[in-house]
């Protein structure tokens, strides 16, 4: 089967054709080329499938082979495919989610797209719809128990529901221990995933994520999003201008439009190298 490994500031995922080839069990498939010693190694699997709605679909898995909903850097990754493969033939391309249709437009250079600005749709910010466990209609700056220590965090969803938690000094965290606490915790009935802010300045946050089926990860796009959102919430940056959000794999520029309520996430997408690989044994 062939597939092709793509990266969007270090969030790397296999992208599969679908308009040429079959996969049978994406979830056994997305748990096998993940593995980074007997697979191909990846954040997860992306298929980009035709679509009735849409210029076309994105199918994504965790590399847990649980389904996702929505991946910032993945769908910048698919409108990259799309067009430099020939599928779509224009720089506005529409693509379908679990989510909903997302509309991403592309700068092109040399005839390849090389930035992608993404409309990520409007926040979700009802604790309900996130979904959270809360007392409250909304989840801003609330305080949560973790292993015997409160922390505060504020929840959005990006089409996937995130808590946002800040902290003085990213670097300083020991994720692999706190990050499933969180992800588990009895207040997320569907798991969550968590960013952990520091502020720089008004324009400008850094950020390390725990993905809900993945762990830690070098970028989330949608984690990007929900931080923006959340630190204009909660007074941490300028709500007028973009915010820089730093990731361990670069940098998003992220911009709330609050007027329309829209999200617009601009970023790279960089096709690392493509190969085939022999499913047969999965019964692919």
């Amino acid at each position: 089967m062939k597939f092709t490994k793509m990266q969007g500031i270090g969030n790397d995922y296999v992208y599969i054709n679908c308009f040429e080839e079959t996969v049978k069990d994406p979830s056994a498939v997305a748990r096998f080329v993940s593995d980074r010693h007997f697979g191909i190694g990846s954040d997860g699997l992306i298929l980009i499938r035709p679509s009735q709605v849409a210029d076309c679909e994105m199918d994504m898995y965790n590399l847990d082979g649980s389904q996702g909903a929505m991946c910032g850097n993945g769908i910048r990754c698919v409108a990259k495919y799309v067009f430099d493969h020939g599928i779509v033939n224009k720089t506005s391309i529409s693509i379908a989610t679990k989510s909903g249709i997302k509309y991403v437009d592309l700068t092109v250079k040399d005839g390849k797209a090389s930035l992608i600005r993404v409309n990520m749709g409007s926040p979700i910010l009802q604790a309900t719809q996130i979904p959270v466990v809360a007392d409250t209609e909304q989840v801003i700056d609330a305080p949560i128990q973790v292993d015997g220590q409160e922390y505060h965090y504020t929840a959005v969803s990006m089409g996937n529901p995130h808590a946002i938690v800040y902290v003085e000094d990213t670097d300083s965290l020991d994720l692999a221990k706190i990050g499933p606490s969180f992800e588990n915790h009895v207040n997320f009935p569907d798991r969550i995933n968590t960013e952990f802010v520091q502020v720089l300045d008004k324009h400008t946050v850094k950020m390390r994520v725990w993905e809900r089926g993945s762990g830690e990860t070098l970028a989330c796009g949608t984690g990007a999003c929900a931080v923006a959102v959340a630190s204009i919430l909660n007074g941490h940056v300028s709500p007028d201008t973009p915010v820089t959000v730093k990731l361990l794999g670069g940098d998003l520029q992220i911009f709330w439009n609050r007027s329309e309520n829209l999200v617009y996430m601009t970023g790279p997408a960089v096709t690392v190298f493509d190969g085939q690989i022999d499913l047969s044994f999965l019964g692919e």
